[in-house]
């Protein structure tokens, strides 16, 4: 017989024709089509968000490879039946024939089904790109871990303010660092691996001049802020003691106007640079300060420090360094409960409701709800029910609800506020009269109050109406203090006879 008489050999069928090869061949088809659009999504966008970065170099890619892998075990299992049983039907037709209306339908069934599928998966990835620069999704959808940063955040002078423009803002750089920042964080989360409590100050934080001052403008930080600060005694009236105070924030331009106040530390005329001994940086024993107009460099050192710190060690002070937790800020319980006896939630006229509450918010709790009775119970041994004891109970819980959190042991004593000098040392952590220069000629002053503040008036009644432009010495309500004792040595956020 010669050769074109000889019938054609049998087409090979590929391994591949299967339902589960094809599935899998879908998989992969919309997780590449998913990173496509997404990388677009990303390189369109006016700003970065480096959680598009784990969706589209993370999540895509696992899909991607699902898919491959679901194929190729198709591949295996069809080869592996093929060999078993040589000749078996094939699973999926090996061709379309566009001549049997069966054909036809399946195709155009196919055809609708890809179109809806390419859809809904263009459709899903800009939806979810859109979600994860969500508030949200930070603070309860991925970061569950951060409750009590989300819960702070929310009561803050940032609410309004998206997580990623302070801890992220903009530039390829920061892009690229928080993409590797946020796979670590989401691979310590779904592996509980999470530091309780999470860990200040962050070591990588963008530097403020970057984030913080792109709303804040350091050269036009003038003039002086008024303030009042509502304060209750812990006696049995609930005594009140008011201080009015005119705060010299300051600023401004050198060469364009007054420059000074409290924001002269910022870096427009001075770099400021410190060393601290501790984690929290509570603790700084040398400081080194240069004039920009000058060039005149002093250093200051604390009494029991000698030579010079680690160059690595050595910060320049920026907005980060006072204002340490300017969106999650943690109120002391004495805080949290004279802003609510200030605005009538928690009733003054219950004797020593201050003392009260403030021992039931610093009692050690298990958890939340444990709290919550404690605090119900503590109120009911102290006063017979009315109609004012329910609301303070109420007034208490919340406060506990937004600023305590036992499992990830997080209150306001883990995370220390640098803003001003009552419960923390705050300022006095470099103004307290014990940094001096080398030959001992100066220091770092602390009691020249006035420098930074002005007392206004104090008091309570008619004594409040009394206002002094020129400033008044601070008068202490629990009597004369003692000149080398701080602020904080007494106060605490937390102690009753505050």
């Amino acid at each position: 017989m010669s050769d074109a008489s000889a019938p054609p050999p049998p087409e090979r069928s590929s391994f591949f024709r299967n339902w589960l090869s094809l599935a899998g061949a879908i998989v992969a088809a919309g997780s590449l089509f998913a990173f496509a659009l997404l990388v677009a999504i990303d390189t369109l966008a006016h700003k970065a968000n480096p959680y598009v970065g784990i969706l589209t170099y993370l999540v895509a890619p696992a899909f991607l490879i699902g898919g491959l892998l679901l194929a190729l075990i198709g591949w295996w299992l069809r080869r592996r039946q093929a060999a078993r049983a040589p000749g078996a039907a094939e699973h999926l037709p090996l061709a379309i024939d566009f001549s049997r209306p069966r054909d036809r339908r399946f195709l155009g069934f196919f055809a609708l089904g890809a179109a809806l599928f390419l859809l809904l998966t263009a459709f899903g990835s800009y939806q979810t790109y859109h979600f994860t620069e969500s508030v949200a999704f930070c603070g309860e959808t991925c970061h569950t871990v951060m409750q009590p940063e989300f819960t702070t955040y929310q009561h803050g002078a940032h609410a309004r303010v998206s997580c990623a423009e302070c801890h992220i803002g903009s530039g390829a750089s920061w892009y690229v660092k928080s993409k590797i920042s946020g796979a670590y964080q989401v691979y310590a989360t779904a592996f509980n691996k999470y530091e309780r409590p999470i860990k200040t100050p962050i070591r990588n934080l963008r530097p403020a001049q970057e984030t913080c001052e792109r709303c804040h403008w350091p050269e036009k930080f003038t003039g002086n802020l008024d303030r009042s600060y509502v304060h209750y005694l812990s006696d049995k009236r609930n005594t009140p003691y008011t201080v009015r105070l005119s705060l010299r924030v300051g600023g401004g331009q050198p060469g364009e106007g007054f420059f000074g106040g409290i924001h002269w530390h910022m870096n427009v005329a001075n770099k400021i640079e410190y060393f601290a001994a501790d984690p929290q940086r509570q603790v700084i024993p040398w400081i080194r300060m240069t004039s920009a107009t000058t060039g005149e460099v002093r250093v200051f050192r604390a009494k029991d420090f000698q030579g010079e710190p680690p160059p690595a060690s050595v910060r320049r002070m920026d907005c980060m360094d006072c204002h340490n937790r300017p969106a999650h800020a943690y109120q002391t319980p004495n805080q949290a409960v004279e802003v609510d006896m200030a605005l009538g939630k928690i009733s003054t006229r219950l004797p020593y409701i201050k003392q009260t509450a403030v021992e039931a918010l610093t009692t050690e709790y298990p958890d939340t709800g444990r709290a919550f009775e404690g605090i119900a119970a503590a109120l009911r041994r102290k006063y017979q029910a009315d109609d004012e004891v329910a609301p303070a109970t109420a007034a208490i819980q919340r406060i506990y609800k937004e600023d305590f959190f036992p499992k990830m042991k997080a209150d306001w004593r883990t995370y220390p506020s640098n803003i001003g000098h009552k419960d923390w040392p705050g300022c006095f952590r470099c103004h307290d009269d014990k940094h001096r220069t080398a030959d001992g000629g100066a220091t770092v002053r602390s009691g020249d109050c006035n420098a930074c503040h002005t007392i206004l008036a104090q008091g309570r009644g008619e004594e409040l109406s009394r206002i002094a432009p020129q400033g008044v010495e601070f008068k202490h309500p629990g009597g004369d203090l003692d000149p080398g004792v701080l602020c904080s040595d007494c106060h605490n956020g937390g102690s009753q006879n505050q």
